[in-house]
């Protein structure tokens, strides 16, 4: 059997979707879902939506054991399949502590779920801040200015923040949006 291609996998998603609800999902929703899964275990977020689904879906024929049992190894499989993002860390924090009364590693989860975001967070800022001033217009030399202001609050130890803000400054300053003596 062959591994199905990207636009394969979204393609079934989008008609899983199609046959359910995003609140309470069909018989068959669950089903196409349940397949993708088992036809591509690494596909994120297709295991993160079918975990979603059977949270918020009563399936009168499974045991609320079994149920827990299988949206927990749909979270944990996403998280791996992830390689640990924040948003399958996030999710899998969510199901421990609402469910499985483990505050201890619903508390672990959820802080490595905050460390991958701002990480995220911290890299997208810096580079948002380059890219503006590369653009060296006015407007994006403002824009760069003002989230300069909030990235050198937020991470205020970051090589990567103070050497974009660095170089925005100084292309602001040398368009006289800052005095030199600030740029």
């Amino acid at each position: 059997m062959t591994h199905p291609s990207l636009n394969e996998m979204l393609a079934r998603m989008r008609a899983a979707r199609e046959v359910g609800s995003v609140n309470e999902a069909s018989p068959e929703q669950l089903k196409q879902l349940r397949e993708l899964a088992r036809d591509c275990p690494a596909f994120t977020p297709n295991l993160l939506e079918l975990a979603r689904l059977l949270q918020l879906t009563d399936e009168s024929e499974v045991e609320m054991d079994q149920a827990l049992e299988e949206i927990q190894g749909l979270l944990e499989q996403a998280v791996q399949a992830s390689d640990r993002s924040a948003p399958a860390l996030l999710e899998l924090a969510h199901f421990i502590d609402v469910f499985r009364d483990s505050p201890g590693l619903a508390e672990a989860l959820f802080e490595e779920s905050v460390a991958g975001a701002l990480r995220a967070l911290e890299g997208s800022w810096a580079g948002l801040i380059d890219f503006w001033a590369m653009e060296r217009t006015k407007e994006t030399l403002e824009k760069a200015l003002k989230l300069s202001e909030l990235a050198e609050r937020v991470f205020p130890e970051s090589t990567s923040i103070f050497n974009a803000v660095q170089d925005a400054r100084e292309k602001a300053a040398q368009v006289g949006l800052l005095p030199r003596n600030e740029g």
